[in-house]
């Protein structure tokens, strides 16, 4: 039976049903192999192709580069270097890390490149 118009009509775990759940799996499929942009608690950033999920919003990616904030260190390096002390940019630092488990409960944010 389905709810009204604005009222949830999935299930209090978070599973979706019936005509949701086949959307989701659909939009979900056409993801797969994309690449994608995965932030987490922790303030890093993972960039690789989307494999696969489960019900739990784990998500693996392959070909994955890990992204970091810089180093306070480095922020401070940068700004002694700058003749602007108002205005410094740093990259994040960044690594190869391959294949990557990421658990559901630290995803902020998932952004899907074009």
């Amino acid at each position: 039976m389905r709810g009204a118009p604005g009222e949830e009509t999935g299930h209090s775990d978070g599973r979706l049903q019936g005509d949701d759940n086949d959307n989701a799996v659909v939009y979900l499929s056409n993801l797969l192999n994309k690449e994608l942009h995965i932030h987490i608690t922790d303030g890093r950033m993972f960039v690789g192709a989307l494999k696969c999920t489960d019900k739990y919003r784990n998500v693996i990616l392959s070909c994955v580069h890990e992204y970091r904030s810089p180093s306070r260190a480095a922020v401070e390096k940068a700004a002694a270097k700058s003749s602007d002390a108002q205005s410094v940019t740093v990259d994040m630092t960044s690594r190869f890390v391959g294949l990557v488990t990421i658990p559901g409960e630290h995803i902020t944010k998932v952004e899907v490149e074009d």
